[in-house]
């Protein structure tokens, strides 16, 4: 039987938290009832020292969410086309995050948010709590591959080239073309 993730496992470093949602399960209530789907693909933001992290540049009105507890959600729209979906982690005031990239069946951030209608309305949602949107552990364990997150030419070399994104590596998930 699977069972919500709780604060204190939401609220660890992005850096151990990315890899260990492979395979959980992202929950979305919707009109059609209660739509579940695997997590296959996350990248890590990691405070104000990641050059890619939002923020980088310290908390603006966009970005005060990051700096929330974990376990809230961080939503922003992406070239004024998509909403992203974060998953805010560690400490209260320290600013990380986890996207989610894919879920089984939705290879991408902006086809995962839109296949479980997440949008902005969401931004803050506290994914503890909420019953409108949360996650899920059924005891699945897939297996990982490492690569180079995507879209953050404007980083630092160092944040840039670090392996933070995690794949399901399982046969059945594949990442956006150039992704």
């Amino acid at each position: 039987m699977a069972k919500r993730l709780n604060r204190h496992f939401l609220s660890r470093p992005a850096t151990e938290l990315a890899p260990e949602l492979i395979g959980k399960l992202l929950c979305r209530r919707s009109e059609e009832g209660i739509l579940r789907y695997r997590i296959m693909e996350t990248e890590c933001y990691f405070g104000q020292e990641d050059t890619a992290c939002h923020a980088s540049k310290g908390k603006t009105e966009r970005t005060r969410i990051l700096f929330e507890k974990g376990g809230t959600s961080y939503v922003y729209l992406c070239y004024g086309i998509h909403s992203l979906f974060n998953v805010v982690t560690g400490p209260e005031g320290h600013p990380e995050a986890v996207l989610i990239r894919g879920v089984e069946g939705y290879n991408g951030p902006g086809k995962l948010t839109k296949a479980l209608h997440i949008t902005r309305e969401l931004n803050g949602e506290d994914l503890v709590n909420s019953t409108e949107l949360w996650i899920e552990e059924d005891g699945v364990t897939l297996p990982i591959r490492k690569a180079k997150r995507v879209g953050i030419d404007y980083a630092t070399p160092e944040y840039r080239d670090i392996l933070w994104r995690y794949i399901a590596d399982d046969g059945r998930y594949r990442p956006a073309a150039g992704s």
